[in-house]
């Protein structure tokens, strides 16, 4: 009788929140993004949202709170009633590299409900037409010929292309100097004008200029080819299977938000994600749909944040935080 009893009360405690999971969402969610909008966070949140909505028969609004890249949105995220009616669109940046390099007022670890992995984005490794080098083979073996003289071109100090070029530095054990832009379209400008030699950047962007011929990819840093660039390697098929590099955006909800609710809002996303229509608009942004379990997606964000405190660490570029 008193296991029983023991049994009845534990119910009776989880009750309420079973209840409001079953009723989930009878009311307008707020999804978070922490950047202005027209970028990739932006673009992801309303189509993925909209499908929410749709499905579950209530309004998602989307919310730019841009600023700090992206740490402004997150906090607001962190410091949100966790009830699963506000929820955010977080990148690699902002969820794992930003913590390392700098002190912010989350932790990711603690203030955070992990409830999907929404896209992922690979990283292209590209030269300019004038470099003589036509793979990795010779671009390395250039690099190390001719010490401190190539360029890479970054989206800004900090942000994954120039941790990308890093991690290229620290791989094939060359040097090379970092040049950061404001942003991809300049690092571009001055890729295609010869000021720089090389970058890795999200192969949305590049793909106009592959198409062109303006520049010549060497690698992707991705698991498999890219259905738009097929005969571009990976960086595995290179023989560099550690310069795995992509981008990837995030789904999460303030620590604290009961688990059934998570769980609801997984389902939410996933079945959103899983529409034929919605794949097509992530595709033509050059985004792939992942999907998976929470468990599986905080796994893979403490994954993350280890590889890229390694890089950050090794390239001594968190002696600010």
């Amino acid at each position: 009788m008193r296991i029983l009893g023991t049994l009845l009360a534990g119910l009776m405690l989880l009750w309420p929140a079973l209840a409001s999971a079953q009723d989930f969402p009878n009311k307008p969610i707020r999804l978070i993004v922490p950047f202005p909008a027209g970028g990739p966070n932006d673009i992801i949140a309303r189509i993925v949202g909209q499908r929410m909505s749709e499905i579950s028969r209530q309004p998602v609004l989307i919310d730019n709170r841009g600023g700090q890249g992206g740490v402004l949105g997150t906090d607001a995220v962190a410091k949100a009633a966790p009830d699963g009616y506000t929820i955010g669109i977080v990148s690699a940046s902002s969820l794992v590299i930003n913590p390392t390099m700098e002190k912010v007022p989350y932790d990711v670890a603690k203030d955070f409900a992990p409830v999907t992995l929404v896209t992922t984005v690979p990283e292209m490794l590209v030269v300019a037409s004038s470099v003589p080098a036509k793979d990795m083979k010779e671009l390395v073996a250039l690099a190390k010929a001719e010490p401190g003289k190539l360029n890479f071109a970054s989206a800004g100090v900090g942000g994954l292309p120039h941790l990308a070029g890093e991690l290229f530095r620290q791989t094939a054990g060359i040097d090379i100097v970092h040049v950061p832009y404001r942003g991809a379209a300049p690092a571009i400008n001055d890729l295609l004008g010869q000021q720089v030699q090389m970058a890795f950047l999200d192969l949305p962007v590049l793909l106009p200029h592959l198409k062109a011929g303006l520049l010549k990819p060497i690698a992707l840093g991705a698991p498999r080819r890219a259905p738009t660039s097929p005969d571009v390697p990976t960086t595995a098929e290179v023989g560099m299977p550690d310069l795995l590099i992509e981008n990837w955006y995030g789904m999460i909800a303030p620590a604290g938000t009961p688990e059934a609710i998570v769980a609801r809002l997984n389902r939410l996303a996933n079945e959103a994600m899983g529409d034929p229509q919605v794949k097509q608009k992530l595709a033509d942004q050059g985004l792939t749909v992942a999907g998976d379990t929470p468990a599986h997606f905080q796994a893979y964000i403490k994954t993350e944040t280890t590889k890229w405190a390694e890089v950050i660490k090794a390239a001594r570029l968190d002696s600010a935080k």
